[in-house]
């Protein structure tokens, strides 16, 4: 199939002033030289077969240079051959009654070809105009309603038509739903129905009577396309809605437990405490106290993830890289665990990463305390690295059930726990992979050989130049 054109062929009713000027020069300049010709060549053709050569120049004067020049190919015509080839010769006289009838057969035959070779020229010109018509709406019949831009359709119209500008507008309305092309100025030149209360308006020249078909199609397609634009924003606003509902459900879900368990420990713990019918032994108190510092702890860290989420998802997290040396990370990440806890196997030759120390501990602290939550008892969490190609790896091991491999796409979702086995908001692998991407870093999750989730943190060599990341303060 060839390709259609890029703007709408124009109505065959005026020709190019080229075109005009190249059928009048043919006419003037070809016909004298091919009437010296057959003079020369004395060649002693009849006078009608003369006349048919004259019939073929008024065709090619049409065909080139339109009516007017096929008018002038047959006054030419009629003269050159009265003058050099009717007797008397050299005058415009004729005596034979033959020779009239021929002159005259030939202006006549003259007229009608040229009037024919135009008005085909000009049915040529309108079929043309019809198939562009239809392949330009049927190529925006056929785009789906969800991908059709109003600014591409009012593009669209612009260029086929040939308009300075096309703009999408409510009725009533000054301001532009849509606009492509200038900023107009005036009355807009086309006005045409596109909806209830839409109009497609144009500015520039004025489309030919038969472009209204087009013109129509291309008004119900822009229509269309703003139709779908408004239904999907609305969708865009009603997900955002039914997202933001969601989050709030699960937030309330997840942290009305964490809150409530550990101010139940707390307020339990204080209770006993002032008790005056009980009498405590120091161990008591003691092991009393320290209920009352871990439900603080857990209270603690449950606000701490809340306020990270809330930065990272804001936007307002504040990073600063510089060169480290990833075992002090892990050191320091780990500080509060025993070697019965963890295993760590970070060697201290590592070169130094670039990122950002205290996000980094959070990362790693997150993505152990997740292991150490589903590691089987007794079981240790194994931290290890390894220098690869231009970064440094961190693996997590654990051993414990595992995620399905299908699921590992929700691991990173705030207030997503993927079973019950465990307590806590859904917040730590959220936020660790998070803070991971800010300091310029990857985490990702794969199957631990014998079962359960390793979890690779990336981060990059500090000897290597790196893009600043969203966030970042020098």
């Amino acid at each position: 199939m060839s390709a259609a054109p890029s703007a709408l062929p124009r109505a065959g009713m005026r020709l190019t002033r080229a075109r005009r000027l190249a059928g009048i020069g043919l006419v003037v300049v070809g016909g004298p030289l091919g009437t010296l010709a057959l003079v020369r060549l004395g060649t002693g053709l009849s006078l009608g077969a003369v006349l048919m050569l004259y019939v073929l120049m008024v065709v090619i004067a049409a065909a080139v240079g339109g009516l007017e020049a096929a008018g002038l190919a047959v006054v030419v015509g009629f003269l050159l051959a009265n003058w050099f080839f009717v007797p008397p010769r050299h005058t415009l006289a004729v005596d034979s009654r033959d020779a009239v009838v021929e002159l005259t057969v030939f202006v006549l035959v003259g007229g009608v070809v040229g009037l024919t070779v135009q008005l085909t020229a000009r049915e040529q010109a309108a079929a043309a105009r019809s198939r562009f018509g239809s392949q330009v709406l049927s190529r925006l019949s056929a785009e789906p309603v969800s991908d059709a831009s109003v600014v591409g359709v009012l593009d669209e119209a612009r260029r086929v038509l040939g308009m300075d500008t096309m703009a999408l507008v409510r009725r009533g309305v000054g301001a532009p739903l849509a606009r492509v092309g200038a900023t107009p100025t005036g009355a807009p030149d086309l006005v045409l129905d596109a909806g209830a209360d839409l109009q497609l308006v144009g500015y520039g020249p004025e489309p030919f009577a038969a472009e209204r078909s087009l013109l129509t199609g291309l008004a119900g397609a822009a229509a269309r396309a703003w139709d779908a634009q408004v239904l999907a924003e609305q969708a865009a606003r009603a997900r955002e809605l039914a997202e933001g509902e969601q989050v709030r459900t699960a937030l309330l879900a997840a942290v009305g437990h964490d809150l409530r368990t550990p101010l139940a420990g707390i307020k339990a713990a204080v209770s006993s405490l002032r008790s005056t019918e009980v009498e405590w032994s120091d161990d008591e108190r003691a092991e009393l106290l320290e209920a009352v510092e871990q439900g603080a702890d857990r209270l603690s860290d449950l606000l701490a993830n809340l306020l990270d989420l809330s930065r990272l998802q804001a936007g307002a997290l504040a990073v600063h890289r510089v060169p480290v040396d990833l075992d002090e990370v892990v050191g320091r990440a780990l500080l509060t665990l025993s070697d019965e806890q963890v295993q760590v196997d970070v060697p201290a030759g590592l070169p130094p990463v670039l990122t950002d120390p205290g996000l980094a501990e959070r990362v790693v602290a997150n993505v152990v305390d997740n292991a150490r939550r589903y590691a089987p008892a007794g079981s240790r969490v194994r931290v290890e690295a390894q220098a690869v190609d231009d970064a440094v790896q961190l693996r997590v091991v654990d051993h414990g059930p595992g995620v399905p491999e299908g699921q590992w796409r929700h691991l990173f979702e705030p207030f997503r726990r993927l079973d019950d086995r465990s307590a806590g908001v859904g917040l730590g692998l959220a936020i660790a992979h998070g803070f991971a991407e800010a300091v310029g870093g990857s985490l990702a999750p794969s199957r631990t050989p014998g079962g359960g989730l390793t979890m690779t943190l990336r981060l990059p060599l500090a000897g290597r130049q790196a893009e600043p990341t969203p966030g970042e303060t020098a």
